[in-house]
């Protein structure tokens, strides 16, 4: 089968979060299943760079103001077709935002040329399927319900980020009229993109089973619960995996030293660069770390309450995120006031990010939701043990190391419920608890790293739904 994904970033192109990692890695995953995968991707500046073996296959004389092309090359060995239009994606920086934080006032615009021309070169390049991640990409289903193309799957890697935009936005959009209405891409008077997928294409998939029920429940599904609860018979979770070539601690040239499960005392080596780049002192307590954006949704503010009860205990803390104002002045005035003991750094930084995963005795996620979330897979690959909460695909990954997990040498990290300063406090203690244990830590190190973290089986799970789609057609 010949797939076209859909995707607003492409690592390694193009990244802001786990969608990125996601899109990147299932072209690779889904080949050896039969399916051929082209990535469709908007033409930002970094993309454009990155393309080798270009050649045009469409050209637009007017698409959303303005001239615009799809090019289809290659980069980092991804087949790609890239939507090459400057007056709509040929800005530096952020994707969806503009120097000042605030999104690019025509996402609209951007986006709903994307979904369009995704449609368009469905129908015209002989694709079987598309596959479409998330809000930016979503409402080419709807293109393909009133225009024309091949079935859909829509993808929620979040579904706190729909891409709701006002009425004015529909006649600029090329669809008919009668797609203005609540089976089609009206959404309380507005137009919603995601919604708009979720309600026209033929399956949609989230990217854990736990979060595929908690979706469809008030207090989870963000205004959509009552359409994910009509559409519960096409609603699939399939958990995401990890690239296990390039989150591979064996072979990972971010590392100062790489390890496996049999060279454990390398991993020493790491944990000594990240105390230096965090400028942290050596201790016997256990490193903890944070990779994440810093908002409320991955519970960053619980996080920033328990810091000085992790200094107290001997612990230490190094954070490399960024996000709301508030949790990063909050986490700077900590590492100030814990000289040594904890350190920030707001910057994007890849390589760090694998450096802190084998450096690092532990990683904090007390996300308040979290769709699958992809850190704590990589801190098991890395012998970091998880410290979450039991939410979404946080619930799908993590063992909890209670007394009969760790008997029967199942466990794989700290697991607390319900979202909670207390609970987190809780947990936290149990990590100091276990990591004075060295033969239980060493445990819960070498389980996490053995687990089956890469594609295989959701890839099986993806090429099935794609082969009954074909099947239905």
């Amino acid at each position: 089968m010949k797939i076209l994904a859909v995707t607003s970033e492409l690592y390694p192109l193009i990244k802001t979060g786990g969608l990125a990692d996601v899109a990147g890695a299932l072209p690779a995953a889904l080949a050896p299943e039969g399916l051929n995968v082209i990535t469709l991707v908007p033409g930002y500046p970094v993309v454009i760079k990155g393309l080798t073996d270009t050649q045009v296959v469409q050209r637009f004389e007017d698409l959303q103001g303005g001239a615009a092309k799809v090019i289809a090359g290659k980069a980092y060995g991804l087949d790609l077709l890239v939507l090459d239009a400057p007056h709509l994606f040929g800005r530096g920086g952020n994707p969806y935002l503009g120097s000042d934080g605030k999104d690019w006032p025509d996402n609209g615009q951007r986006f709903g040329a994307l979904s369009q021309v995704a449609a368009l070169l469905g129908r015209e390049q002989g694709f079987d399927a598309l596959h479409l991640h998330d809000w930016q990409a979503a409402l080419a289903a709807a293109y393909v319900k009133f225009i024309g193309g091949p079935p859909c799957i829509v993808t929620i890697h979040n579904l706190a980020f729909q891409g709701n935009f006002p009425a004015s936005l529909f006649p600029s959009l090329g669809l008919p009229d009668s797609a203005f209405s609540v089976e089609g891409v009206e959404y309380y008077g507005g137009v919603g993109f995601l919604k708009a997928g979720l309600a026209l294409a033929n399956a949609i998939t989230t990217v854990s089973p736990t979060y595929a029920r908690e979706i469809q429940t008030v207090q989870d599904g963000m205004g959509l619960d009552g359409l994910l609860r009509h559409r519960a018979s096409v609603l699939h979770g399939i958990l995401n995996g990890i690239d296990t070539d390039v989150w591979n601690p064996a072979t990972d040239i971010s590392l100062a030293k790489t390890f496996s499960p049999k060279s454990m005392a390398e991993r020493t080596e790491n944990k000594r660069a990240v105390e230096k780049k965090f400028g942290l002192e050596t201790g016997n307590g256990p490193l903890f770390c944070i990779v994440s954006r810093l908002t409320g949704q991955k519970g960053m503010d619980l996080v920033l309450a328990t810091t000085d009860r992790i200094v107290a205990r001997g612990g230490r803390l190094a954070v490399l995120g960024s996000g709301e104002a508030t949790l990063e002045a909050g986490f700077r005035a900590a590492a100030a006031r814990h000289k040594g003991r904890i350190g920030m750094s707001t910057a994007y930084d890849e390589n760090l990010s694998h450096l802190m995963q084998a450096g690092s005795d532990c990683i904090v996620i007390p996300s308040r939701f979290e769709p699958c979330g992809l850190t704590q897979l990589y801190g098991l690959r890395y012998g970091c043990v998880p410290l979450v909460s039991r939410v979404g695909g946080l619930a799908d990954t993590v063992i909890d190391a209670n007394d009969a997990a760790l008997a029967a040498g199942a466990a794989t990290g700290l697991v607390f419920s319900p979202v909670t300063l207390e609970a987190l406090e809780h947990a936290i203690d149990r990590a100091f608890a276990l990591y004075a244990d060295p033969i239980a830590w060493r445990g819960l190190q070498n389980t996490g790293m053995k687990g089956q973290l890469g594609w295989g089986r959701s890839a099986a799970r993806y090429a099935k739904l794609f082969r009954s789609l074909k099947v239905k057609s």
